[in-house]
């Protein structure tokens, strides 16, 4: 088959596009509410209303710095989601990881009620707030890997109404917090242990229990280290490689002596 979005029908039952582009990472976000200052303080600084939705077009887009992104299509009033308010507002936002334990209060977080609710207090999750974010920034505390980020831009993808417009929202990772009871003994996550949960088609979801590894033939250092996300390798290699042409600059009389 072939069809044309937009443009000419699939005809089938249901609509294949969400259903193609699988497992897709959550972005379980939560956000504060500027104008919604409830007196409260942590490390000096106002604490607002709290924000907390899942977001099932999120990814990470680069590790050295990391930064990360979610899209959020546009309420059914043709407005933007009180997430995207907040975040472009404050500056701030954090990510948690939607896993099996928590789906229900995923669920829960997920539905549409008016500004100024806190979904935290909605699904009984309990806060802990971030500890570098100019604004505090509560975050699910049952979640085993958390990250703090600071606003960096938005990209509007202009779409039909009423929910086709989206924010591209992204945001520098600034702060992660991992339980270490989620690790394996030589220092990594642990899926079978996070179980953390995906968006799939219609309203189906996935759970990643296993995994299995693959190496890309031929693969050099710098697409090792970029597999593995490996910041503290990535600098090495570069100050490397800086020192070696000092080098050869010094020797040629180029460069310092």
């Amino acid at each position: 088959m072939f069809y044309e979005p937009g443009k000419t029908d699939h005809n089938l039952p249901h609509d294949p596009f969400k259903a193609c582009v699988i497992p897709r990472p959550i972005g379980w976000i939560s956000t504060v509410n500027p104008d919604a200052a409830n007196g409260n303080s942590t490390n000096g600084a106002s604490i607002g209303a709290a924000n907390l939705a899942p977001y099932s077009q999120f990814n990470n887009l680069t590790f050295d710095p990391p930064y990360v992104m979610f899209s959020s299509n546009q309420s059914p009033l043709r407005v933007q989601k009180d997430t995207v308010r907040n975040v472009e507002a404050t500056g701030v936002f954090c990510w948690q990881l939607a896993t099996y334990a928590l789906r229900e209060a995923v669920n829960i977080s997920a539905e549409q009620v008016p500004y100024g609710v806190d979904e935290f207090e909605r699904a009984g999750l309990e806060k802990e707030y971030s500890k570098v974010l100019a604004t505090p920034v509560p975050m699910v505390k049952a979640s085993p890997v958390r990250f703090e980020c600071e606003y960096y831009t938005t990209i509007r993808l202009p779409g039909n109404p009423p929910m086709g417009s989206a924010d591209v929202v992204i945001g520098k990772v600034v702060g992660i917090h991992i339980d270490e009871a989620v690790l394996t003994e030589d220092g990594k996550i642990d899926v079978s242990k996070t179980e953390p949960i995906a968006r799939c088609g219609y309203y189906d979801y996935a759970v990643v229990r296993e995994t299995f590894e693959m190496m890309i033939p031929g693969s050099n250092k710098d697409t090792i280290y970029g597999m593995e996300g490996s910041v503290r390798k990535h600098k090495a290699a570069r100050e490397k490689e800086a020192a070696e042409r000092m080098g050869v600059s010094s020797q040629d009389g180029q460069g310092p002596p």
